[in-house]
């Protein structure tokens, strides 16, 4: 919306400002850290009244767990999508196809989370949503954005995919280019999904993620910056930065609730929400395999779980005392705190090392 004032009222050049990428992504950052920070204590409040015993704990989890989460509400995404739609919506070039894109996408894995989320409360059960319904309709939504990408991107680079490390290096996927599109953001959404299971633990690594690629986005969006790091120019791509800075702003915001003891749990209405942001937002940026290094955090926690639930399958066997990766550490006694501090510190450092792809030549 302030992107449009400077249009209408061309006379008044302080308007200007507005139309600096940096200057609106910070307006989105302070935006949706106040939204929640203000309606967040209104919206906890409502979500314990209406859901009673709260989230539901797995009782083959830690039994800390049952001790001290028991009654904790979930569906604390809400505060966090609602913060970045109103930021976005204020403070975003409205007109860019990309801002569309990543939005509705964070919406659409919102909803299904929501309803994750409800059928949990509700049935006071661990077991939501039907696995398979589930991923057949991230996965579809995540088809379409692909196709959108791939359709408002300038060819032969809409459909190729950028090598790390290797700056003249691409491979043009073709119509193969949706399908992997896809399976990033499907990927990216139910790997921080797997994260988000300690307070504060998934929300932390999401925020420094964001802020990572919100960089990436206003590089790849500007032709001199482009050029002289020589990764590849995406026009439109920079207006993501704001979307980056509103997760960012919100992150911080649901933090301050989130943080040990949590008075709420993002459940999977934030969690699949915000991975899907990150992963359309790699596939838009043409930096999908940078994404596997900065979100490295959400790809060791994925894998765990592939391969505790392979080896057990297949020979009985039980690689990890407990998956995700986070819980292995509980169970072989770092306390809680330790755990989540100990994960903020390796993304910190993976994200130092996907920003390191953008000049080594």
């Amino acid at each position: 919306m302030f992107f449009w004032l400077t249009e209408l009222t061309p006379e008044f050049a302080a308007l200007n400002v507005f139309r600096y990428i940096t200057f609106r992504t910070g307006g989105a950052l302070i935006t949706a850290l106040l939204f929640v920070f203000l309606f967040g204590p209104r919206v906890i409040r409502s979500l314990r009244v209406r859901q009673g015993k709260g989230q539901p704990i797995r009782k083959e989890g830690p039994e800390r767990h049952l001790l001290q989460k028991q009654g904790t509400p979930t569906m604390g995404g809400l505060m966090i999508l609602s913060g970045v739609t109103v930021a976005v919506l204020l403070w975003g070039n409205l007109r860019n196809p990309y801002v569309w894109v990543v939005l509705l996408l964070t919406l659409v894995y919102g909803a299904v989370g929501l309803y994750d989320d409800y059928l949990k409360v509700t049935k006071q059960s661990v077991q939501g949503f039907r696995g398979r319904i589930k991923i057949v309709i991230e996965a579809a939504a995540a088809v379409v954005a692909a196709a959108v990408i791939a359709k408002v991107g300038e060819p032969p680079l809409a459909t190729e995919l950028a090598i790390p490390f290797f700056k003249n290096v691409v491979i043009d996927l073709g119509w193969f280019f949706i399908p992997f599109g896809a399976f990033i953001i499907v990927g990216a959404g139910n790997a921080v999904n797997l994260t988000d299971g300690l307070d504060g633990l998934a929300i932390v690594p999401v925020m420094i993620a964001a802020a990572t690629f919100g960089f990436i986005s206003y590089l790849v969006g500007n032709v001199m910056f482009a050029d002289y790091l020589q990764i590849h120019f995406v026009p439109g791509t920079g207006e993501l930065a704001v979307i980056c800075g509103a997760l960012v702003g919100a992150g911080l915001g649901f933090l301050w609730f989130n943080a040990p003891p949590a008075l709420i749990f993002m459940g999977d209405t934030g969690s699949l929400a915000l991975g899907g942001a990150l992963g359309t937002i790699a596939v838009a940026t043409k930096h999908e395999l940078v994404l596997a290094i900065v979100g490295g955090l959400f790809v060791l926690e994925a894998v765990s779980v592939i391969v505790q639930v392979a080896s057990f399958q297949l020979f009985g066997v039980r690689v990890f005392r407990m998956a995700p990766l986070h819980h292995h550490f509980e169970q072989k006694g770092w306390p809680e705190s330790t755990v989540v501090i100990r994960f903020w510190i390796i993304a910190v450092v993976l994200a130092l090392a996907g920003l390191a792809t953008l000049k080594l030549r």
